[in-house]
């Protein structure tokens, strides 16, 4: 059984998964508008990720003999000053979601609630491979600066992300 405090944690970081997917989305309907379809895609691959990861914690609470609270998320920013500007904020959202993984776990540690700390190990590894391909992508943002056949090329390659990379389990 879950304590009430971990229940409330866990429905909370539900709530920020839906939450970083609305993200992407915004970002997704930017790179649609920008002509970006490679980011497009792959924006749109990291909200249905997003999602996936907050269906596991939903489906993880249920297992654990909990009911998981459904909250309304938050109207995210939808203007942006360019791919930079974009994964910027994203890499600054996934930080943000780090850290309340964090916490979580370390409130599971108070309760020596095992369960919760073994299913949060598995997003805390995603996490550290989320932060560092926005890295990534960042520096070669960077590298890239203003020109357009650069970033045409970034594009095209983040747009050969697949389904599969999207959705570990």
């Amino acid at each position: 059984m879950l304590s009430d405090a971990i229940q409330h944690a866990l429905s909370e970081q539900i709530k920020r998964e839906f939450s970083s997917a609305y993200v992407y989305l915004a970002m997704t309907a930017y790179f649609e508008d920008t002509n970006f379809p490679g980011f497009a895609k792959w924006t749109r691959l990291q909200y249905e990720e997003e999602i996936s990861h907050g269906m596991r914690l939903f489906d993880f609470v249920h297992a654990r003999g909990g009911r998981a609270a459904v909250h309304g998320v938050d109207r995210p920013a939808s203007d942006f000053d360019g791919p930079l500007d974009v994964f910027t904020k994203a890499l600054a959202q996934e930080l943000s979601v780090t850290k309340s993984i964090y916490g979580l776990y370390e409130l599971a540690q108070e309760e020596k609630d095992y369960g919760t700390q073994i299913e949060l190990q598995w997003f805390i590894t995603e996490q550290i491979e989320e932060e560092k391909i926005f890295d990534e992508i960042i520096q070669t943002l960077n590298l890239a600066g203003d020109n357009r056949a650069a970033l045409l090329l970034l594009d095209r390659q983040l747009g050969e992300r697949k389904l599969e990379e999207a959705a570990p389990r």
